[in-house]
């Protein structure tokens, strides 16, 4: 999609949320994210714990 396209779809984004829900949306994206990273770093921990259960019992 070119520029042109990407401003049109942000006014028409802009027309129906409003000012006022646009900060208040991203927040929640962002918590989102914060989230999911949070998330991932806890399974890549549990997975070494995994690990290391594994190779002290061989």
């Amino acid at each position: 999609m070119s520029l042109i396209h990407w401003a049109i779809v942000a006014i028409v984004i802009f027309l129906l949320f409003g000012a006022g829900k646009l900060p208040r949306l991203m927040g929640d994206v962002a918590e989102g994210i914060k989230a999911f990273k949070k998330g991932m770093k806890e399974d890549g921990e549990s997975t070494k714990k995994i690990d290391h259960v594994k190779n002290e019992k061989e």
